[in-house]
């Protein structure tokens, strides 16, 4: 049996950057960071950048998007809609390249960098208050997680959850990250050595191509009615490839919906 946690529910960004980038914000104002500074710098490629944009507005902070160069053209119009500056740059991905170069830039112009890939304020959200709803929802059917299978990205929700689960249960992690040489929105090898992963007990690590992915998703649009995203797609198949390996009660972390996605879903139904 499994269970599948759709974080698109989420209001700001339809997805689970909120829980973070509403814990990022609320302890930069608590600890007074954005106290002078009205001014937010991020290097992102989605939802991140959509969530951080929406809430900025709300606080009245200016906010700036720093962008690799594949970001989707859909992110670039949801974050103009928003009101964000965004910056183009050269950066192929988020690499820790682009990270110090963010920081380079804000602390330049005296602005904020919250740093969503190494400020703890990102993993707290998840170990805090992602893996405890899970906790409790899972209670209240009469149900714990056998297993919990997430992507990889800044490894802040894997870890999180990972964490708080092997505190409290012998719960089974399975992380998920793109084949080599694939990529697939929201997740990244570990090469990227993201911060958190590195510091939990993560059971095992599937590999998933970004047909895969496209494969995933769309069996659960056909299937179960949901349009879900590609790093969800992605989690769905690495389950699929272990399912000789893990029984009693799977929970499937989806970080949001397929919205985003169209163009991606558009080339892979035309065979590109």
């Amino acid at each position: 049996m499994y269970f599948a946690k759709l974080e698109f529910f989420n209001p700001f960004s339809r997805s689970i950057k909120d829980r973070a980038v509403f814990n990022l914000l609320m302890k930069a104002l608590d600890r007074k960071d954005i106290n002078g500074t009205r001014i937010l710098f991020e290097a992102t490629s989605g939802n991140v950048g959509i969530s951080m944009a929406a809430m900025a507005n709300i606080l009245g902070i200016e906010f700036r998007a720093y962008l690799p160069k594949p970001t989707p053209k859909s992110t670039q119009i949801l974050l103009n809609v928003l009101g964000a500056e965004l910056i183009k740059t050269e950066f192929e991905t988020i690499d820790p390249a682009m990270i110090e170069f963010v920081k380079k830039e804000a602390e330049e112009a005296g602005a904020v960098n919250l740093n969503q890939f190494e400020n703890d304020d990102n993993f707290e959200a998840h170990y805090k208050y992602t893996a405890r709803e899970i906790e409790e929802q899972l209670k209240s059917i009469g149900k714990q997680a056998d297993v919990i299978v997430a992507g990889v990205g800044t490894s802040g929700h894997i870890a999180g959850i990972a964490k708080y689960f092997k505190e409290h249960y012998n719960t089974k992690v399975v992380g998920v990250v793109p084949a080599k040489g694939e990529k697939i929105p929201g997740i990244k090898r570990l090469e990227t050595r993201p911060k958190w992963f590195f510091q939990v007990d993560i059971d095992q690590v599937v590999e998933v191509t970004q047909k895969e992915a496209m494969e995933g998703s769309i069996k659960i649009a056909r299937r179960d009615g949901l349009l879900i995203g590609l790093s969800s797609g992605a989690v769905v198949k690495a389950l699929e490839k272990l399912r000789n390996e893990y029984s009693g009660t799977a929970v499937l972390i989806f970080p949001d919906d397929g919205f985003k996605y169209v163009e991606a879903f558009e080339r892979y139904l035309r065979g590109g």
